[in-house]
């Protein structure tokens, strides 16, 4: 078991050291994986932390307030981080609550467009695992 995580330790460490240097010397880009639409108001923050040829990961904020429409290009899991009360506006009028607590999950699809709305007064942080 030590030799498994020691290992998965190693990869992770490696990984993260490999996309850094690949986006600091400009070979790899964070390609849009979010599209954000026209006049959105993007008040979130969202770090690449890792990207392969598989996944790109990024720590997403989502600060008190509204974030501007977007659609997600790829499929993604979410793990929240710091939970709270998101309200997803979509282009057809139609909305969704969602209560995210520390250590959830959850998926979307592609091509998913919708405004996230952070109804709290602190920020809401959530681990995007992008599929690609």
């Amino acid at each position: 078991m030590k030799k498994l995580i020691a290992g998965f330790t190693a990869g992770l460490v490696l990984g993260s050291v490999l996309a850094t240097s690949a986006l600091v010397s400009g070979r790899l880009s964070a390609k849009a994986a979010i599209v954000p639409q026209a006049n959105a108001r993007s008040e979130s923050t969202a770090k690449v932390v890792l990207e392969n040829t598989r996944v790109r990961v990024r720590d997403v904020t989502f600060p008190p307030g509204v974030t501007g429409m977007h659609t997600h290009a790829l499929p993604h899991v979410g793990i929240v981080i710091q939970g709270g009360t998101l309200v997803f506006k979509y282009p057809d009028g139609k909305s969704e609550t969602m209560k995210l607590e520390a250590g959830g999950a959850g998926f979307r699809e592609a091509n998913v467009t919708h405004e996230p709305v952070n109804t709290g007064s602190s920020p809401v942080r959530v681990i995007e695992v992008e599929l690609k």
